[in-house]
């Protein structure tokens, strides 16, 4: 019997770190690949990260577009309040969902 190739359509990534143009290159291909295997519903947790530069934005605003491109979507959590305020004063949050922190 053939056994079926199973596919991961929803996927979770926790940087862990501030996303700035240091860590992109290594960045944008772990969230390619994880394009590339099929996945349509993509969670970035931001938990742990601080700042996230031009070169950063462009990466979860280039992801967000594969996205959308294939009927998917990027949701955004754990977000801290200073970059929830970027998102927002950038209007992101109108592109794909954008969640604060949770209370401890």
């Amino acid at each position: 019997m053939a056994k079926a190739k199973r596919t991961i359509t929803r996927k979770t990534i926790k940087p862990g770190k501030d996303i700035t143009a240091s860590m992109a290159e290594d960045f944008r291909q772990s969230l390619r690949k994880f394009l590339d295997q099929g996945v349509v519903e993509m969670t970035i947790d931001l938990t742990g990260v601080k700042m996230i530069d031009s070169v950063g934005l462009g990466i979860l605003i280039a992801t967000h577009n594969s996205l959308e491109n294939v009927g998917g979507s990027l949701s955004i959590t754990n977000v801290s309040q200073n970059i929830y305020n970027l998102f927002n004063t950038m209007r992101l949050d109108q592109h794909f969902e954008v969640k604060t922190e949770t209370a401890h």
